[in-house]
Formats: structure tokens, sequence, C-alpha cells
């Protein structure tokens, strides 16, 4: 029985998370013999613990064993280690573009969040910058396939990528690891101290520290003059030199501490705080011009291809010592982050209370050669933009012997996103004072935002085998913006006008019913049959980073060009989860179809320079193969692999932009007009109906092995290698063929020697060694393409954020 007692303990629990002393950490279950064939991994897709063999979600679970044998300790590694997920790393906007399944967002608008959710210990980040953080010392990794709004909320229309950090152990432990990586000359060292600080108390400790003074892009530019005609005299000339050859050249430091306390053991309060200090030399050190219509870039006219190389110079140090937020000049990114996270747990015996409580920050600064291709009418910005997060969620799971079990909670979020950018564009800049000299403009915007949310779940078993789970979630949001140009210099404000005649307001209330239906049967212990009926929402938004031109915006409505609609999605998946061969191979099957309506989508346009968030329909189906077989004949041995069909397009878009240079042959030949889409005339527009999404591969798939044994009583070593497949894609949501990337496969490959009792261990592993450069989300150039939607159109320069190269790592690892 639920009595006030009890709810007044789970309310002091969560608020003073460390009045009382916590109980000792609950040990991980112990690793199987080598010869014990598949090892079982634990999830929590369904916010409680169950086998990944026993949820009915397509999922991919990764282990802290597979994690720390293959290093995937960002979500960027993650993501090269799981087809059919690709994470693009940008330098502005939201600087993220995640896909999966052929579903994500844009990396352009920070106004937009991710359609594949990022949750770190069961909350919910919603911002793409989420990719500058370090992820270590963690328990496991789980990519959760399709929509998944009922358990996770908001934002999880595509899928969603649940990151668990480790907990404190039950006895003393403690590990240090030092690691070297040669072609980017990054060292390494973290460490991690755990045990019980009493009989109900336990800390975990992990630090971090990286640093970088090689790259893993070269850049080839050279210097060039930047003339500013008006500023500080009539004329004035500086040089602006390449940025430093060898990017990024990263700092890091990051840490957490975790308390868990456990009076009793009904009682378990989890209190994490995590920060991350991080540094580039280039926010945007990755962009390659991978395609041109000349084969020589448009601006600079150096040489396009798939060659790790880039092109960006600094902003003269005597600019940027009156330019806001450029520093010296160099090029840069930093990014600041805080997150505190409280887990409470009562187990009332048929009732388990859990209450998550967080708070997030994060910030970020860059000054960049926003162009990506550095000469002699550089464009330069500098951003200042942070985001804010409280979160609380309180949810009830009942464990009743019957039939019938249920699951309600209610979520309260707040949020606060600031945003400033400066941009100068060198040749064009007016007199100014002050710290407008040298800027064309300025932008300042910020949206606050509030969300309420409940959500529950029936859980009935019908017959032997068979059980039925129904569940909704009802979201209620609220979001306020506004948007300023505080600065426009003379040569554009016929174009770009500022203060208060730029300024944009909005108010938006969001209203959404997300229900999901699943119906699994277990014909016998290790086989399970599932279908599943699910709807999903993501929030409607504000573009922050956008641009008020009279070029594009509707002066009668100009916030119509600035707010964006929600992104909803229903469907079907259904499949086959099986362990045979005594526990000896793991085969899985699913299929999926779903439909999205308002699949937010970010439009840049490279000739105007000016973004447009846009809403199409898209429908996405696929089947997915994958399997694990550990024969117990061969020791140590693991054989895995998995083979994915997808088919992602747009089933209506059919007043879409045109990609930059398109001619009227091409599609580029429909009038537009109206606030959604813009102002323009004949051949502004092209219907893309029925053509494919960006980023959006129809094959991928992967295989490997691993394989441990003993060559001695005290010694043991391992070897593995994986292969990952991606069939050719669309870089460009806008069906532009320049940006096709051709057809690739990668491989890592690891071999380990320790001691037997894993006191030490030395590694080396090697990633990409196919050394495949592959683009993960991209623009046309800024400022390349001309006669778009004319009979005589020159196509934009391609510029995409690429993979990492061919990396060599060395690792030592000590545990005490």
């Amino acid at each position: 029985m639920i009595t006030f007692r009890n709810l007044l303990l789970v309310s002091a629990a969560t608020v003073l998370p460390l009045a009382a002393p916590q109980a000792m950490a609950q040990t991980a279950p112990a690793a199987p013999e080598a010869n014990s064939g598949l090892s079982d991994i634990i999830v929590t897709a369904r916010k409680r613990v169950e086998s990944a063999q026993s949820v009915p979600v397509a999922v991919t679970a990764i282990s802290a064993k597979t994690i720390e044998t293959r290093d995937m300790t960002s979500i960027e590694k993650i993501a090269a280690a799981t087809p059919s997920l690709t994470v693009g790393h940008a330098s502005n906007g939201s600087a993220a573009q995640v896909t999966l399944r052929g579903i994500g967002s844009s990396s352009t608008s920070i106004g937009i969040e991710q359609s594949v959710a990022t949750v770190v210990d069961g909350v919910y980040y919603g911002q793409g910058r989420v990719l500058e953080e370090g992820f270590f010392d963690l328990a496991g990794v789980e990519v959760l396939k399709g929509p998944q709004v009922l358990f996770f909320g908001k934002n999880a229309t595509a899928g969603v990528i649940s990151i668990k950090t480790a907990d404190p152990t039950a006895t003393w432990q403690s590990t240090l690891r030092a690691s070297y990586e040669v072609v980017g000359q990054q060292a390494r060292l973290e460490g991690m101290v755990s045990g019980p600080l009493s009989d109900t108390l336990g800390i975990r400790v992990a630090l971090r520290g990286t640093r970088g003074w090689g790259g893993y892009y070269d850049n080839v530019s050279t210097a060039h003059t930047i003339t500013y005609p008006y500023s500080p005299t009539p004329s004035a000339a500086y040089t602006s030199n390449p940025t430093s050859s060898d990017q990024p050249g990263a700092k890091e430091i990051l840490g957490r501490v975790t308390l868990k306390w456990q009076p009793s053991s009904d009682i378990t309060n989890t209190f994490k705080v995590a920060f991350d200090l991080n540094r580039t030399a280039n926010a945007s050190y990755n962009y390659v011009a991978y395609w041109c219509p000349t084969g020589k870039t448009g601006l600079s006219g150096y040489s396009c291809g798939f060659n790790f190389q880039t092109h960006q110079n600094d902003l003269p140090a005597q600019v940027a010592r009156n330019f806001p937020f450029a520093e010296d000049g160099r090029l840069y990114n930093r990014y600041r982050s805080v997150a505190v996270t409280n887990n409470f747990s009562y187990n009332l015996g048929s009732v388990t209370l859990t209450n998550v409580t967080n708070y997030n920050w994060n910030n970020n600064r860059w000054l960049c050669a926003c162009e990506f291709d550095s000469n002699a009418f550089s464009v330069w910005a500098t951003e200042n933009s942070s985001w804010s997060a409280f979160s609380n969620e309180t949810r009830a799971l009942t464990s009743y012997d019957g039939p019938l079990n249920l699951m309600a909670g209610v979520l309260y979020q707040k949020t606060r996103r600031d945003f400033a950018q400066y941009v100068s564009y060198s040749l064009t800049n007016a007199p100014a004072q002050g710290a407008d000299q040298y800027m064309d403009g300025t932008k300042a915007s910020r949206t606050d935002g509030e969300t309420i949310s409940a959500f529950g779940q029936v859980m009935w078993k019908l017959l032997e085998g068979f059980e039925l789970d129904a569940g909704v979630r009802y979201t209620h949001e609220t979001k306020d913006s506004w948007f300023i140009q505080p600065y426009t210099s003379p040569a554009f404000i016929g174009v770009w006008p500022s203060g208060s005649a730029s300024r944009v307001t909005a108010h938006q209330v969001f209203d959404n019913w997300s229900p999901d239906v699943t119906l699994t049967y277990k014909p016998m212990r290790d086989v399970m049959f599932y279908a599943a009926y699910k709807t999903g929402y993501k929030s409607g938004g504000f573009s922050n980073g956008g641009i008020y031109s009279l070029a594009s915006v509707n002066p009668a409505n100009p916030s119509a060009d600035f707010v964006f609609n929600p992104e909803t999605v229903h469907g079907f998946e259904a499949g086959v989860k099986s362990t045979l061969m005594h526990n000896q191979l793991r085969l899985n099957l699913s299929a999926y179809s779903y439909k999205y309506k308002n699949l937010q989508i970010d439009y840049f346009d490279s000739v105007k320079v000016a973004f447009q968030t846009l809403t199409a329909d898209a429908i996405t189906k696929g089947v997915e193969l994958e399997f694990e077989f550990a024969p117990r004949a061969v020791s140590g041995l693991n054989l895995h692999g998995n083979l994915n069909y997808n088919d992602a397009k747009y089933s209506q878009f059919s007043v879409a932009p045109c990609y930059g240079g398109q001619s009227i042959s091409e599609g580029c030949n429909l009038t537009a007009t109206g606030a959604a889409i813009g102002v323009g005339g004949t051949g502004v527009r092209q219907n893309l109906t029925g053509r494919g999404l960006g980023m959006a591969p129809h094959w991928t798939g992967a295989i490997g092995f691993s394989y441990d044994t003993s060559i001695s009583p005290t010694l043991k070593a391992g070897i593995s290698a994986d292969v990952r497949y991606s069939s050719a894609y669309l870089v460009s949501g806008f069906a532009q063929p320049d940006s096709r990337n051709p057809a690739y496969a990668v491989l890592d490959m690891a071999v380990r020697i320790g001691s037997e009792d894993d006191r030490w261990q030395f590694a080396v592993l090697g990633k990409n060694l196919t050394n495949k450069q592959y683009i993960n989300g991209g623009v046309d150039g800024p400022l390349t393409g001309s006669g778009t939607g004319t009979a005589s159109g020159v196509h934009a320069d391609q510029f995409g954020f690429g993979a990492m190269p061919r990396t060599v790592q060395f690792q030592a690892t000590m545990r005490f």
C-alpha cells in the first residue's frame, strides 16, 4: 500500500540524495565462462530490466566489454560500429546529423532537435551538441530502432541511443588506461576508482584527459590578402593565414562522480555529476569539398575529392581584436557542459516507484571560416550558444502475480536555448564603430520551452505465451521564441533588415497523443514473435539560427519562415527473436513500415546564404537480420553480423527547394509562392515526391569475429575484426545527384594480450583500416552554384562532414 510516509520518503530521497549513507553498489552479473555459449545482455528499452532477447523492440545492445575492446567512447564511434545508424559531426547549427533507418534531422538548424534521441542514464538530451561529449566508463549502450516515444518521450521518432554509465562496485577496484593514437598524435589517460565507503554508500570516480598534437585532416590552404575597403581607413589589407595544418588537435578533460545509496534492499538512490571541457583547433575541421562541377572548388580553386583535406584560413589578428568571441583569430571550437542526475528507486513489493531528476547545461563557442573554402572573399563567423534543461520523471511499475500489470508516469521538462552569431563577409564590410566595426550581420535568438507529459501502459497476459501491451503518451508543450538581427551593414541592409524591423516572435503550443500496442508470443522459452503498432511525436520549433532575408522571408508574416510543425510517425513493426543450439546461436529478424508526417528538413540556400526549415511527408520500409554464434566447441570464439535493407523516400514533397544550380530540365521547373515556401517565381521549386531521402542507403551490413584464448597459465590473447558495409546513397536531402557517396566498406581490427586475471592488458586497435572517406551529411557549398531554375544552371560545390580516416591506437590497461 502506498502511504503518505512512503511518498514523503520518495520526495526526501530525491531532494537530499546524500542525506544518509548509501548501500553498497550491486555488482554486475559475473561474466560467463568462455565456453558457456552466448552472453545475455540486460536492457531497459521499456523502462524496466529485461533481456535484450525478451524485449519486443529491434535493439542493438552493446556490452561494456565490447565498448572497451572496440573503444566505442563517443556517439560517432558507436555509429561507426552500427549499420543503419550514421552520425555526421557538423560545426554550426545543431552540430549533428543523426540518421537511423534513413530518418534523421539535418544539422544546419540549431532549432531542430534530432529524430534519433540521445538518452544518458535515463535522461533525454535534446541537442545535437551532445556529439561533443566524450563517453567512457560505460555499463552499456542500446540502439533502439523505430519510434520509441511511449517510454522515451518526444523526439524519439526514429529511434534512441541509450547510454548507461557505470555504477559503484561492491569491492574496491581501480583502473588506469593510457593510449596513444599515431595518426592524430593523440594521447589519452583515463582512470577510475570505485568501491564502498560504508555498508550502504558506494562511490565511483572516473576521469579522462585527451591531448592531440596532430590531426586527422590536412589543411592545405594558402595565405590570402583580405581587403577591408571601409575600415578602419579607406582601405586596409590584412593577411589571412592558413589555420593549423593538423586538424582537429583536440584537448579534452571530462569526469564523473557517482554516489549510490542503498539503506535497504528496497531503496536505491544513485546520484551522478558529470562535466566535459573540450576544445578543437577548428569547428569544421572535417568539412571536405568532395565534388565540384569543374573538379576544383569554385571559390579558391583547390582540387575536390575524397581526400581528407580541407582549406580554411584564420581571421586576421587585427580584425579578431574587435570581433566578438574571435579570440586571437585562430579557428576554434570550445565546448563546456555540466550534468547532474539523481535516480531514486523504491520497491514497495508489488509496486516499484522511480524518480529521475536531471539538470544539464552546455555552452558552445566557435570561430569558423564558414564558406569552408577560404579565399580573398572569405566569410568568418563566431557563435556563442547555450542550452539548459531541467527535467523530472516519476513513474510506477507493478509486478503482481496476476495477468495484469501497469506502468504509469509523468514527466516535466523546462528548457532554454540562447543563441548569438556574428558574421563578416570581409569585402562587403561598411564603416561602423565599436563591436560592429567588421560586422556585416549579427543575430540573436532565444527559445524557452516547457513540457508536461503523461504516459501509461497496460501489460496483459492473455493466454499462456501471449502478452498484449497497450500504452499511450500525452504531451503538452509550449515554446516562446524571439529572433532579431541587431546589426546589418549598409551593404546588406536592403536584403537583411536590422533592429526592430527584423524582430520575429512566436508563441507555439503543441498537444499530442501517441499510442503504442505490442503483441508478443513465446511458443517456447528461447523463441519470441512480436508485432507492434507504434506512433511518435517530435516537437515543433523555431529556427533560432535562421536569417531574416527579404529575398526569402514573407514580410507580411515573417514568423511563418521561422516556425515549423511537429513531426509525427505511425506504422508497424514485427519480428522474431530466437536463441538456438542450446544458447550457442542467436538469430533475429525484423520488418517495419513507418509513415512520417511533417518530417523536419532544413534547407540551406547556397546562393542567398539563407536558411529555411521545411516539412515533408516520408515513408520508410525495411527488413533487418542479425546473428551471433558462440560455439562451445571453439572456446572464446564469437561470430556476429547483420544485414539491413531500407527504402526511405518522400511520400509528399511536391514543392521542395531546388539544389544550388539545378536547371529547369533537371526538374527545377515549378512556380511557388506563399509564406510556407518562401517568395519566388518560375523555376524555384522541384517535386521530390517518390524520391529518396538523404543519408539513406538501401543496404547496410556488418560481419565480424572475436577470439580470445589462453596462451600460457598466466597469459591470454585475443583478436577481433569487423567489416561494415554501406551501399551508395545521396548525401543531399534534395536529390542533388552530385552528392552521391559511393558504396564503401571499412575494416576495424584489434589485437590484445594480457594476464589471465585481467590485471593488465596491452592492445592495438585499428579503425577504418581501408582508409575510406565517406560523408555523413553535408550542404551545397556556400556562395557556389548559379542559375538555379534557369536553362543553364551551374551546380554548387558539394561539401560534407567526412568520417575519420585510418587510425591506429596503442592502449595499455592496468587494474588494481
